[in-house]
């Protein structure tokens, strides 16, 4: 098993307008910009790097190939999530729907690229601590959770608090007992709970999921072109290079080939064609 203090970190996506993407991912989503680099941008809250965008012109999404589902942005608390959605309903953000999953709550809604986005907040651990079975998905009780504040048509909102981390990423891959033997067997994550043959949920240290992954638009799928507006790499931290070691020594020996340039980052590609990048923190 991987260390119990895996997490998730930054995803970087491909997008056809960097000037618009940046735009929604501030106003919309309440993300900041931490870096520039002219074609791309970083943003993240505080010091946390949460999502990158890299302009391709022209890029097109690839709804039907294997990468991206959703990324969750996890809010610190429930009046967290209660603020973002009244700052959603204000400003008139299309949302994709809102659910109730028992272990966490969440609203969904996609960016102008067709990325899929999860801002979500997580129920007390107690409550659904070695019963991840149970997570499912039910309308939110959206009059209860904006009751944590005071009024909401006037609650500020500054964007997404302190604390805000990558709380998870939902995969669309060709296959799910193929992406399990992966992540399970050879990146050593735990299997959480499975929809039947369509989806899985997997994590470490027994957390609900960090990894998701579904078929439900990609099964039998290859991977996008390099020119779609779609999922360029997502993260796994791993909490130091010995774990980073032990993890590039599993893929490898599976037959998983890595890249890598730093020795705090290494690269490699699902079964599906999905680029990983493996950090240590």
């Amino acid at each position: 098993m991987i260390d119990a203090r895996t997490t998730v970190g930054p995803v970087e996506l491909g997008v056809a307008d960097l000037v618009r993407a940046r735009a929604f991912y501030t106003n919309a989503i309440g993300l900041a910009p931490l870096e520039d680099e002219g074609a791309a941008v970083t943003l993240g809250i505080g010091d946390r790097t949460l999502v990158r965008l890299v302009e391709l012109p022209g890029a097109r999404p690839a709804p039907h190939a294997t990468g991206l589902f959703h990324l969750a942005l996890l809010v610190p608390d429930r009046p967290s999530l209660a603020r973002w959605l009244a700052h959603a309903a204000r400003e008139q953000v299309p949302l994709q729907g809102m659910s109730d999953h028992v272990v966490s709550e969440a609203a969904y809604l996609a960016d102008p690229d067709g990325h899929g986005i999860e801002i979500c907040c997580d129920r007390p651990r107690a409550t659904w601590e070695g019963r991840v079975m149970r997570m499912t998905t039910l309308p939110l009780d959206v009059a209860d959770l904006l009751a944590e504040l005071g009024d909401p048509a006037t609650e500020p909102f500054d964007g997404l608090p302190q604390g805000t981390m990558m709380g998870h990423v939902h995969l669309q891959v060709r296959d799910v007992a193929e992406a399990i033997a992966f992540y399970r067997d050879v990146v050593g994550l735990e299997l959480m709970a499975t929809y039947g043959a369509q989806a899985a949920f997997l994590a470490a240290g027994g957390y609900h999921h960090r990894i998701g992954v579904n078929t439900w638009r990609s099964r039998g799928a290859s991977r996008p072109p390099p020119d779609a507006a779609a999922l360029r790499h997502a993260t796994i931290a791993v909490p130091d290079a010995a774990e980073l070691l032990a993890l590039r020594g599993r893929l490898e020996a599976a037959g998983f080939p890595t890249e890598a340039q730093r020795e705090d980052e290494v690269f490699v590609r699902d079964p599906s064609g999905i680029t990983l990048r493996l950090t240590a923190a």
